[in-house]
C-alpha cells in the first residue's frame, strides 16, 4: 500500500505540536580513524539533553549508498518517497522565490562561477559572491533574447539565480553543466531524451549570450546550469497528514520545497535567532513546523571541519528556544551528510533524534553518529520519519481491526 494512502486513512486531528529541526548536511566523518565527527566534536549540551530523554537513530535519505541532493533529502524527511517524486532543483529554487511556474515551463537553478583565461572553472561559486553583487548581474542577464522562447532571470541568494524558459516544446530532461570540479570548463547542456533537445539548444544559446554579458566581470564571469525541471505536483501535508504546516527557512530552495508540499512560508528571517523569533510568534497557529538551518552544510562543502563544528554549536544553542515552547514531538536531523573531509554530500546515514512523551528511550547519552548507530530507532529510511512523528503526537489511528 502507498504510504500516503495509509496516512490519509489513519490520521486524526488533535492539538499536538510537531517541530522538525533540520541541520542541512548534519552528518559527518572523523578526520582520522577512531576520531570524532564534527557533531561529536561540537559542544551540544541542549541536543545531548534531548538525546538522554529521547530516542536516536540513523536515517537513510534515499537508499543505502546513494548520495542525495538537497531536494530528495528533504522530500524523504517530509515523508515523500524521493524515488517516486522526482523534483528538479530548478523548480525548487523558482518556487522558493515565489515564481509561479506554469505547465510547460522549464526552471533551471543557475550558479555564477569564476572562469580563468582558458575558460576553465577556478571557483564553482564565484567566491560565494554576496547577494548585493550578484543580484544586479542576474538582472543584467535579462537582456538575453531567444526567438520563440520567453526567458525569465531572477536573483536568488549569493551565487545562485534562477532561469525559467517558457515556450512550446520544452522539456526538462537536460543534464547539468556544472562538472563539480575546478580546472575544467563548464559542460555543454545535453538532452537526456529526444523531447528535451530543443531545451538543450535554448540553454546553450542562453549560456553563450550570458557569457558575453559577463565577460568583463572579475569574479562572476561565467555560469553553470543545474536541475532542469518542469512544474511538479505533490499532495499537501494537509491532505496526507491532516497537518497545518509551516516552514521557517532562510534559503529560497528550502522555502520552495516546503511550499510544494503545502507549507506556509513564515517570516523573512536571516539568522537562526530570527528564525526562533518567527517560531515563537506563530506557535499557536500551526500543527507542524519545519525549521531549516543551512550552514552545517555549506561549511562541510567548504571542507572546513572547525567551521562546521562551530555552526553545529550555533545550531545547538537555538534548541532551548524550541524546547521552551514544549512541543509534543521534536525531531532533530539532517537531509543528508556532508562530511568536511569529502567536501560534498555523501551516502552516510544521518544522525536523527526524536524527543516525545511517548517515545521509548534507549540509554544513549549524546547526540552524535556513534550513539545514533546504537540508538533505538536503528537505521531506517527517512521517508518513515513523518509516521514516527505522527504516532508520537498521537495523530495516527489504529490500522486494521
Amino acid at each position: 500500500m502507498d504510504l500516503h494512502r495509509l496516512t490519509r486513512e489513519l490520521h486524526v486531528k488533535n492539538s499536538t505540536k510537531i517541530v522538525m529541526y533540520v541541520g542541512d548536511g548534519l552528518g559527518g566523518l572523523p578526520q582520522q580513524p577512531g576520531g570524532r565527527t564534527e557533531l561529536e566534536t561540537a559542544k551540544t549540551p541542549n541536543l545531548d539533553a534531548l538525546a538522554k530523554a529521547g530516542v536516536l537513530g540513523s536515517s537513510i535519505p534515499v537508499l543505502p549508498g546513494i548520495s542525495p541532493g538537497s531536494g530528495p533529502g528533504h522530500l524523504g524527511l517530509f515523508g515523500y518517497d524521493p524515488l517516486q517524486y522526482m523534483i528538479g532543483r530548478g523548480a525548487l529554487e523558482a518556487t522558493g522565490i515565489g515564481f509561479e511556474l506554469k505547465e510547460g515551463d522549464v526552471a533551471i537553478r543557475a550558479n555564477f562561477c569564476s572562469l580563468d583565461a582558458k575558460g576553465n572553472i577556478s571557483d564553482r561559486r564565484a567566491g560565494r559572491i554576496p547577494t548585493e553583487e550578484s543580484a544586479p548581474l542576474a538582472i543584467k542577464l535579462r537582456a538575453v533574447k531567444i526567438p520563440g522562447v520567453e526567458v525569465f532571470v531572477e536573483p536568488v541568494k549569493e551565487h545562485r539565480f534562477v532561469v525559467v524558459l517558457r515556450g512550446a516544446g520544452l522539456h526538462g530532461s537536460v543534464q547539468d553543466t556544472d562538472p563539480q570540479i575546478t580546472g575544467v570548463p563548464p559542460l555543454d547542456p545535453v538532452a537526456s531524451d529526444s523531447q528535451s533537445k530543443k531545451t538543450a539548444e535554448v540553454a546553450k544559446e542562453f549560456v553563450r549570450q550570458a557569457r558575453e554579458l559577463l565577460k568583463s566581470e572579475t569574479k562572476a564571469n561565467g555560469l553553470t546550469l543545474r536541475g532542469f525541471s518542469g512544474k511538479p505536483a505533490l499532495p499537501s501535508y494537509e491532505e496526507v497528514y491532516g497537518l497545518k504546516a509551516a516552514a521557517i527557512a532562510v534559503y529560497p530552495m528550502y522555502k520552495g520545497l516546503a511550499r510544494l508540499v503545502g507549507m506556509d512560508i513564515l517570516g523573512k528571517a536571516q539568522t537562526i535567532a530570527e528564525q526562533m523569533t518567527v517560531l515563537e510568534e506563530h506557535w499557536q497557529k500551526y500543527d507542524f513546523f519545519f525549521i531549516h538551518y543551512k550552514y552545517t552544510d555549506s561549511t562541510g562543502e567548504d571542507g572546513n571541519f572547525d567551521s562546521k563544528v562551530k555552526r553545529i554549536e550555533d545550531f545547538d544553542a537555538a534548541v532551548s528556544r524550541i524546547t521552551a515552547l514544549k512541543p509534543d514531538v521534536l525531531i532533530v536531523t539532517g537531509d543528508h551528510s556532508t562530511p568536511s573531509m569529502l567536501a560534498s554530500h555523501s551516502w552516510h546515514p544521518v544522525p536523527t533524534l526524536l524527543s516525545a512523551k511517548f517515545c521509548r528511550t534507549d540509554g544513549c547519552e549524546r547526540f552524535g553518529e556513534s550513539e545514533c548507530l546504537r540508538g533505538g530507532l536503528g537505521q531506517f529510511e527517512a521517508k518513515h520519519l513523518m509516521t514516527l512523528a505522527l504516532a508520537n503526537a498521537q495523530r495516527l489511528g489504529k490500522f486494521g481491526a
